[in-house]
């Protein structure tokens, strides 16, 4: 959703250059990068000692008795996920942190989390749980093969731009963990969602905002370059690169607009 210069600013260069993790050959070495993306993703980066493995989880996946989906749901139903995430935490806490674990994103808006409260409250943690790996979301993110990763850095469709911003509520960095943060805090998107807004986006280390969230920027041009599929009917997928130039109030209904056509925005820069 942005440009790779603001990708390294902003910490997230890692995610934005790197293709999905996928099972596809269930070769050792594959199996072996699935597990620890996996650990990886559901556990919000966090250290996991070698005795706190899931080794029955991992050996089904291994053996092909288990997709990825199954197992990313065995690890966020443990115990030991339960320990980092849920009993210390707050519960609006822990409903932000599995929607960036599991979904990839951060909610979208109060109504998400007042859901996911009530279905917790109704059914217990195993449905609540469930809920976000049953989803029609995960399977058309993730589906049974692909490790769940941070969407909220790119442009969804179905989504609105200001999860980008949002997102950055959620994640702190490349090297930092979930449990670093501080689970036992409160909740980080309360009164964004609350009130629709969203905050500035800001930098893991020095605090130093996103080009173009600043007022004084308001009437810079930036230049949006564009990823199309050519939708024929033949076998062969042609892409054609394109660019456009948009003030900055025009960004957001640009941005949403090329979400419905199904185009891929590559960088965002100042024009």
């Amino acid at each position: 959703m942005t440009s790779s210069m603001a990708a390294r600013q902003l910490g997230f260069e890692p995610f934005a250059g790197n293709s999905p993790v996928e099972l596809r050959t269930n070769s050792e070495d594959n199996v072996r990068a699935v597990i620890w993306a996996a650990y990886r993703q559901v556990f919000g980066n966090d250290h996991i000692m070698e005795s706190d493995r899931l080794t029955s989880a991992e050996s089904l996946l291994q053996n092909g008795a288990m997709t990825v989906r199954d197992f990313v749901r065995a690890l966020a139903q443990s115990e030991l996920y339960k320990q980092k995430f849920f009993y210390s935490t707050p519960q609006v806490r822990f409903i932000e942190l599995t929607f960036k674990h599991l979904l990839g994103r951060a909610p979208a808006n109060e109504a998400e989390i007042t859901e996911h409260v009530n279905r917790f409250i109704d059914r217990g943690y195993t449905a609540e749980i469930d809920s976000y790996m049953d989803s029609m979301e995960y399977q058309d993110s993730f589906g049974e093969a692909v490790v769940p990763y941070h969407r909220g850095f790119a442009t969804q469709r179905g989504q609105t731009s200001v999860g980008f911003t949002r997102m950055f509520q959620l994640y702190q960095g490349y090297a930092n963990s979930d449990r670093a943060q501080g689970n036992n805090k409160g909740a980080a998107l309360t009164t964004e969602l609350a009130h629709s807004s969203a905050s500035t986006v800001r930098t893991p280390n020095s605090g130093r905002g996103l080009a173009g969230n600043a007022k004084g920027s308001r009437g810079q041009m930036y230049r949006i370059s564009i990823v199309q599929a050519n939708r024929s009917r033949t076998t062969q997928v042609r892409r054609s690169s394109s660019e456009c130039l948009v003030t900055y109030e025009q960004l957001n209904s640009t941005l949403q607009r090329l979400n419905q056509r199904g185009s891929r925005v590559v960088s965002i820069d100042r024009a």
